[in-house]
């Protein structure tokens, strides 16, 4: 007589040849060892550019100072001389030409020989700049409230960006000329870019200050006579080429 196998039964020989089954399932292939070769005839080398610009943009600052028993004074004759100021200016003002803009503004306390506080200072800035300098000199002689505390030459931003273009073409060219004279004199026919890596800056003098009783007899009596200079703007190309 058959006796029907039980369910745990058929579970149990369902283990049982899943143990004795021979290992047939496929093992991924481990991967293949990869060998590397070091770069060799790489020539690591640099070249610059530079051009010299006039410099078109004028960046005069006009400054006051107040001194009072308490800040909120001080704050108010500050505020009043510099909203004076921007009134005076502010009619002449065209983007580009002369941009007008506050810069800095305030006040600190003063101190006694004891350590205390015996009153307080402060000061507030007008900046113009632009590219139109008589604008820019007539419209600081008429701000009376403010006398000049800095000019200061410097790039505009579409000159800037005009030189260095020309600084990158001739830094590029400077590149490939040096990396084919290098690679002939190591017995190469040629070569091919591998990396490059593009900077550049610009070199602008030193602003030019003016002590303060100087520039307020200046303002007075007419414009002040401005001149600027050149700065000249660097761009360096670096990388890597393969010699063949």
């Amino acid at each position: 007589m058959k006796h029907p196998i039980s369910r745990w039964g058929t579970l149990a020989l369902l283990a049982a040849a899943c143990v004795a089954a021979p290992a047939h399932a496929q093992v991924p292939n481990s991967p293949a060892t990869m060998t590397l070769t070091a770069p060799q005839n790489v020539l690591q080398l640099s070249a610059t550019g530079q051009v010299e610009a006039m410099q078109d943009l004028l960046t005069l600052s006009l400054t006051t100072t107040r001194e009072g028993a308490d800040a909120a004074s001080v704050q108010a004759e500050l505020r009043k001389a510099l909203d004076a100021a921007l009134n005076q200016v502010k009619s002449t003002a065209q983007p580009g030409q002369m941009d007008v803009r506050t810069g800095d503004f305030s006040i600190h306390p003063r101190y006694n020989r004891d350590g205390k506080i015996n009153g307080w200072q402060g000061r507030a800035e007008l900046i113009l700049e632009g590219r139109d300098f008589p604008r820019i000199t007539q419209a600081a002689a008429r701000a009376t409230p403010m006398t000049i505390g800095n000019v200061s030459f410097g790039l505009s931003r579409e000159q800037r960006t005009r030189v260095e273009s020309e600084a990158q073409a001739i830094a590029i060219e400077r590149f490939k000329a040096r990396a084919a004279e290098i690679a002939r004199a190591f017995g190469f026919a040629g070569y091919s870019l591998r990396e490059v890596a593009i900077s550049g800056d610009a070199e602008v003098p030193m602003p030019r200050a003016y002590g303060m009783a100087k520039a307020q007899a200046m303002v007075a009596d007419a414009p002040v006579p401005v001149e600027p200079g050149k700065s000249t703007v660097q761009v360096i190309v670096s990388g890597t080429v393969q010699a063949r």
